[in-house]
């Protein structure tokens, strides 16, 4: 039916179409040559390809991974060749070598978030390498079966190591009130920077941003006349756009108005400090979390990061009544997963048992 004759049947055909079905003997060597020479090119190739669709961020951490992995292999007096984009540097690789960087991580002081990431960026690693050849299937097969550290696994091995702990991360999130909130909203309207924190202050707290969507916004990204933000969240390839919150909507327009007007749109909406209090440059991540720890310092908080307030952000709106969906679309999340935890954090566990008395 559809022009290919059925399975063992032969077609009908004159002698000379019969022999051209008949492979020469020459045609399984050249094959085979063709096919060798098509699996070393792409072997070669398949690290850099893989990589190429990571999006700029998951290349940094992988980096990041595979640099620690390598600093295990030198303290352990193992040469080892570039992990990120050679196949061969995964040759004789084993799953013990694997369990050997575990412990390693953990005598270090590493996270345990830390550790269980960089356990799966080998992973991926050694199973590209397999399919290009450089690593036995065994092996990689193995190195997969290698567990990471549960949430309560992690709780008593970081409570034994506590004083090694090596993260520049937090165990915790920094919690705040609605009167933290407030007074974090509350920066000064009359100079450049007071302007600039307050409206940065407000997209973290009424839209919860992530610092690296924060960092990316444009002058163009805000429409004053629709009362809107629309920008980029990289980590689930989404652009979006939110509905300005009255106080975002304000600290905008005053920022704006004064501080950036006459800037071209594709220009960064957010500029950095300069002494004096004045704005130059372009306020960058780093700057960001270090601006929102000191803005945090003055309200009697240690160590608040643009995180926590997104923090903030997902637990008012839950506290607000809104839905888990409603919540994972505004939040930018692939999964339900992270909206749950801020519904757990926030009920009260005993609210539906009804006792006889």
């Amino acid at each position: 039916m559809d022009g290919f004759p059925a399975l063992g049947e032969v077609p009908a055909a004159d002698d000379g179409a019969q022999t051209a079905l008949v492979p020469s003997q020459a045609m399984p060597a050249a094959l085979s040559q063709a096919a060798a020479a098509a699996d070393r090119a792409a072997s070669s190739a398949l690290f850099a390809e893989c990589r190429r669709q990571l999006a700029a961020r998951t290349r940094c951490a992988h980096d990041q991974d595979l640099a620690r992995c390598a600093l295990y292999l030198a303290d352990v007096r193992v040469a080892v060749g570039a992990l990120a984009a050679e196949p061969a540097a995964w040759a004789g690789f084993t799953w013990g070598l694997v369990e050997g960087f575990k412990r390693w991580m953990l005598r270090e002081g590493y996270a345990l978030a830390t550790l269980n990431r960089t356990l799966a960026t080998i992973k991926s690693y050694t199973r590209l390498a397999a399919q290009a050849g450089a690593l036995s299937a065994e092996q990689a097969v193995l190195i997969a079966a290698v567990k990471g550290y549960g949430r309560k696994q992690g709780r008593n091995l970081d409570a034994d190591r506590a004083t090694t702990r090596r993260s520049a991360k937090k165990p915790q999130a920094v919690r705040l009130s609605l009167a933290h909130a407030r007074a974090l909203k509350a920066q000064p309207g009359d100079t450049p920077q007071g302007r600039r924190d307050a409206l940065l202050i407000c997209l973290l707290l009424d839209h919860g941003l992530r610092v690296g969507e924060l960092a990316a916004l444009t002058v163009g990204s805000v429409d004053l006349a629709a009362g809107t933000l629309t920008f980029y969240r990289e980590k689930v390839d989404l652009t979006q756009t939110h509905l300005l919150s009255a106080a975002t909507l304000r600290t905008a327009l005053a920022y704006l108005q004064h501080d950036r007007a006459g800037a071209a749109t594709e220009e960064a909406l957010l500029l950095g400090s300069r002494r004096g209090g004045g704005l130059h440059g372009t306020l960058g991540v780093r700057s960001i979390q270090a601006r929102v720890q000191l803005l945090g310092v003055s309200i009697g908080l240690k160590q608040l990061s643009p995180h926590d307030l997104r923090h903030w952000w997902a637990t008012a709106a839950i506290a607000g009544g809104t839905d888990l969906l409603a919540l994972q679309e505004a939040g930018g999340w692939a999964s339900l997963a992270m909206p749950r935890r801020y519904v757990e954090r926030t009920k009260i566990a005993n609210e539906r048992v009804k006792l006889q008395v």
